[in-house]
């Protein structure tokens, strides 16, 4: 299993998205240390979607960490993973030395193709469109059920 995920997001929580990221940080991070690094998010009415995606890409490729193995979050072009998938590859990548994940999600426009390509992996939750804050809350689900797979932990999947 990896050792150290950091998440690179655009935007800031509130409300509810805080409170659920808050609950699977608070669980996560008793089986490795996790960080979550968030990037403004453009106003999209002041500026094209174009404008918007390269800000953003700016600010994200800049805060991902050097060395950490890259995984995007893109509806349409990742692999979907179910549960165990996820939790088969984390081990996978610990075990072949990529001890640092950083997983990256864009805001309401998703990521631009310089952030897509910078990847070293692209993933996706299924077909349906989550808005930014729930995809960011539901990683982090995912996540905690992958540690408590690889640990043979009980929890439904």
């Amino acid at each position: 299993m990896i050792r150290r995920v950091t998440i690179v997001a655009v935007g800031t929580l509130k409300g509810w998205a805080d409170e659920g990221c808050r609950d699977y940080l608070k669980r996560l991070r008793r089986y490795f240390p996790v960080e979550v690094v968030e990037v403004s998010e453009e106003d999209l009415n002041r500026r094209s979607p174009e404008e918007v995606l390269a800000a953003e890409a700016r600010r994200l490729l800049s805060r991902i960490p050097a060395g950490a193995y890259v995984i995007s979050l893109d509806r349409e072009k990742g692999e979907p993973l179910s549960s165990p998938m996820l939790e088969r590859r984390l081990n996978s990548l610990g075990l072949s030395g990529q001890s640092h994940v950083a997983f990256v999600l864009g805001g309401p426009l998703g990521l631009s193709q310089e952030v897509l390509a910078r990847a070293d992996a692209l993933v996706s939750f299924g077909p349906v469109t989550l808005p930014h804050a729930l995809a960011r809350v539901v990683l982090l689900e995912q996540l905690y059920r992958a540690a408590k797979i690889n640990r043979g932990e009980r929890y439904h999947y």
